[in-house]
């Protein structure tokens, strides 16, 4: 049970919790906002009374309720780009502004004090933060 309690406990499946509750709570608002505002806007531009998610084709008795589907495309769309907009790229260049790694294809040198590949122009290991002794 203490095992168990540790796991619980341990940063990251907090974090994991946290994100999976406001997730779920910015998805319940963005498909709320779909329902409430865009797919009615779709249903006026079209032509249509009511709202478009209401909208539904029948074939030999068996209802096809389409409106729903597009509704949920437009919710999956939004979310996507509120995603990728705010998290993905800012992540991305978050870890492009602290990478160590030297570019394949470029001369490294070997830091003495931990043994590092770093760039051949570098005058302090990223690594150990050591100071090289012959800068190239």
């Amino acid at each position: 049970m203490d095992g168990f309690k540790r796991f619980l406990l341990r940063g990251n499946v907090v974090d994991l919790a946290v994100a999976v509750a406001i997730g779920a709570a910015f998805g319940a608002i963005v498909i709320a906002f779909t329902k409430a505002f865009i797919t009615p806007l779709i249903g006026l531009i079209g032509g249509t009374k009511g709202a478009f998610s209401d909208k539904v084709f029948t074939v030999h008795g068996t209802v096809f309720p389409y409106g729903q589907f597009v509704d949920s495309i437009i919710s999956f769309i939004i979310i996507a780009t509120v995603i990728y907009f705010f998290v993905v790229i800012p992540v991305g260049k978050l870890m492009d502004r602290f990478k160590t790694e030297p570019e394949p294809g470029d001369p490294v040198k070997e830091c003495p004090e931990c043994l590092s590949k770093i760039p051949q122009a570098a005058m302090r290991c990223a690594f150990c933060t050591v100071e090289q002794l012959e800068p190239a």
